[in-house]
């Protein structure tokens, strides 16, 4: 039987790596990693770092295959989402099969935390159903707990619902019955749709990393700075990673 751990590595920052993934790192033989690119090798080299700073006297090798793409506009969005999952099982299940020798333990890094808003546990579950592999996943700290600790702010306000959603879901209007929205995979800077309505903002951007970017307040005072530097720093490094709350002001 072979076994895969999927590991939360944390939003950007080596630190942010738990003492369970520490022990979980120094089981693994084979990591796998899907590489996206030039414009996105600083997200494997954080992978690298982390297994460089916390594997002690334990032999490991990491082996890549190219991230698959997909459409960034599709017509059918939850289609071309199933499409590219697919094929990342199929890379996986490619390296897994080639790689690892039965009894042997691999590993696949995953950003933040693998619970929210990552497909690695779904694809790699799909993968075990064919037989002959097991899996376990460690928590990681998400780019929503490092969003909330960076502005020193709590998650929900006291008796209060909080809503995770992502940029698509939220340029349908606010959720029914949300007093909090946590935003992730916004491409289309979706809080420009709220300005007038009273909210306020904690945006970040590259959180964890040295490349990080705060901004926060009453969201029509300071949209137009979230605009400009979220285009600037898009430009800079060709993408960009970045996770925002949004709320009622009292």
């Amino acid at each position: 039987m072979k076994t895969i751990l999927i590991i939360g590595i944390g939003a950007g920052d080596p630190a942010h790596v738990t003492m369970q993934a520490v022990e979980a790192l120094n089981r693994v033989d084979v990591f796998f990693m899907l590489e996206k690119g030039a414009d996105k090798d600083s997200m494997v080299a954080l992978r690298r770092e982390v297994c460089r700073r916390y594997i002690k006297d334990h032999p490991y090798r990491i082996v890549e295959a190219p991230s698959p793409s997909r459409d960034p506009a599709p017509a059918d969005y939850l289609a071309a989402v199933d499409a590219l999952n697919r094929d990342k099982q199929a890379a996986f299940a490619a390296m897994i099969e080639r790689e690892l020798g039965d009894g042997q333990c691999g590993g696949i890094l995953a950003w933040g935390d693998p619970a929210l808003y990552d497909s690695t546990i779904r694809n790699v579950a799909a993968i075990a159903e064919q037989g002959g592999l097991t899996y376990e996943v460690i928590p990681g700290i998400s780019s929503v707990q490092t969003l909330t600790a960076r502005h020193r702010i709590p998650l929900n306000r006291i008796g209060k619902p909080v809503e995770i959603t992502t940029g698509r879901r939220l340029r349908d209007g606010w959720p029914a019955g949300a007093d909090t929205v946590v935003v992730m995979l916004d491409g289309e800077e979706t809080y420009n749709r709220f300005v007038g309505q009273n909210l306020e903002i904690y945006w970040g951007a590259y959180l964890g990393t040295p490349d990080e970017i705060l901004i926060a307040g009453a969201l029509d005072q300071v949209v137009d700075e979230i605009n400009r530097l979220r285009s600037a720093a898009r430009q800079a490094h060709g993408w960009i990673m970045d996770t925002y709350l949004m709320r009622k002001r009292a």
